[in-house]
């Protein structure tokens, strides 16, 4: 893979200098496509833990703190663990001074968020990422943090990790299921570097078909919020993955028509559609008439990339963990839909 520096606009000229860059290829616009990727863990790196959203106790991290000290990695606790300011880990102020002590402290290689809810949009603007940008590390969560994936590919270009966090760490592991045991090791091999590749069984509205892109993407309800903003997600070139839960068909289909209208759509290089957990319509009589598949399908009907459904992404058992900003390549056939990671 080809590796260079070169001057970003965004970030001081003698600070990227020193910053490899992977090339990635080019995106929808024929633009170069750039991701930094942060340093891969060894052991005795430390991971930080935060709330950067919704609150959690100190007790209900300690499955997760043991997992990542059993794979040989020391754990900082940050200040906002087991702070409460109603819904959020704390107000404000705390979880931004929190995030950012973990951000700038050189000796934390990955921050892992401790739980989702909602919160990060409350305080991403006051985020200072100079020293983040100067030495770039792994932030790992979903839900919610899709605030940081998106803000951080379209302003930095630096890769992160879409995957379960802290509150999803089973508290007797031996007990858990294998899907829970293997979507939890997923994030181990994530942050050391393994290659991933995931093979899925397809689904029979899947449109079959094979491209290549960096992959973005999270919340489809966190996604539709940040349209317009300096944390808009870029999708040209890309491919682009999405989940959520709780809301009713007509909202997914408002949110689907607010990808399409936004352009989010027209220049991907393929879309893949995770775990929905549909909220049933509370009156018979107002039931929206069309169900997920017909929805995103409808809205790319025109547009020819592969479209893989069902995969294992999301608030459910079975979320993988995927590397936001790297390059990946999507096979969708009849038989099989794999998604790669390309180096």
């Amino acid at each position: 893979m080809k590796r260079k520096n070169f001057i970003s606009s965004i970030l001081p000229a003698a600070a990227i200098a020193m910053q490899p860059l992977h090339l990635l290829g080019r995106d929808g616009t024929g633009e170069e496509n750039y991701t930094r990727v942060p340093p891969y863990l060894r052991k005795g790196d430390v991971i930080g833990i935060t709330c950067p959203a919704g609150y959690i106790t100190l007790e209900e991290i300690q499955p997760a703190i043991s997992k990542l000290k059993e794979w040989g990695f020391e754990v900082k606790v940050g200040e906002a663990v087991g702070k409460r300011d109603f819904t959020f880990g704390g107000t404000d102020e705390e979880r931004l001074k929190d995030l950012q002590l973990l951000l700038d402290n050189k000796k934390i290689k990955a921050i892992l968020c401790a739980r989702g809810g909602y919160g990060v949009v409350r305080i991403i603007d006051k985020i200072d990422f100079k020293q983040f940008a100067l030495h770039p590390k792994w932030i790992i969560g979903f839900s919610d943090v899709t605030v940081i994936h998106s803000h951080l590919h379209k302003n930095l270009g630096i890769a992160s990790i879409h995957s379960k966090m802290c509150n999803s760490f089973p508290a007797d592991w031996n007990a858990a299921e294998p899907v829970q045991r293997e979507t939890i090791e997923s994030i181990k091999k994530c942050l050391t570097g393994e290659k991933m590749l995931y093979d899925i069984v397809p689904n029979e509205k899947n449109r079959t078909g094979m491209a290549a892109g960096v992959l973005v993407g999270g919340n489809l309800k966190t996604i539709e919020t940040l349209a317009g903003s300096k944390s808009d997600i870029n999708t040209d070139g890309k491919i682009l993955f999405v989940e959520d839960t709780g809301e009713y068909l007509y909202s997914i289909d408002r949110m689907f028509w607010n990808l399409k209208r936004t352009g989010k759509l027209e220049r991907l290089k393929a879309l893949i559609i995770g775990g929905f957990k549909v909220k049933p319509a509370e009156d018979p009589a107002e039931e929206f008439g069309k169900q997920l598949q017909e929805i995103v399908l409808e809205k790319v009907a025109a547009l020819g990339y592969p479209v893989c459904f069902d995969f294992p992404v999301g608030h459910q058992k079975n979320n993988i963990a995927l590397k936001c900003g790297v390059k990946h390549q999507l096979i969708v056939t009849h038989d099989n839909c794999s998604l790669r990671e390309i180096r």
